[in-house]
């Protein structure tokens, strides 16, 4: 199964609140994913494991996975489209690489 991190810069009460909804939207539309909150400190490790990075603060350095903006998904404020971004990530094609893939939708990995 395909793992989401959800990660703020300060704790994980907000990134607990993005997971809880986005563990929601993925499981209405029948998207099956894990997704976890984590410490912003302890990102290096759970990025390693992660197939998605959904970032609550702008990251200050770049990942071998593609990155989602988090804020979307406290303030609705283009959350339908990084939500796509999100389920097209989890969904991503048999055999394609990180890069093929981030290229393809346009995203930033």
């Amino acid at each position: 199964m395909k793992k989401i991190i959800v990660a703020c810069g300060s704790g994980v009460a907000t990134s607990q609140t993005v997971a809880s909804k986005i563990k929601k939207l993925l499981d209405e539309r029948k998207v099956k994913a894990e997704v976890e909150a984590v410490d912003i400190k302890s990102i290096r490790t759970y990025i390693k494991q992660a197939d998605v990075y959904v970032a609550i603060t702008k990251p200050k350095e770049t990942y071998p996975i593609p990155v989602v903006d988090g804020i979307a998904f406290l303030t609705g404020i283009g959350m339908e489209r990084e939500l796509q971004k999100l389920i097209d990530a989890v969904t991503k094609n048999k055999g394609e690489t990180t890069w093929m893939y981030c290229k393809r939708l346009s995203i930033t990995c």
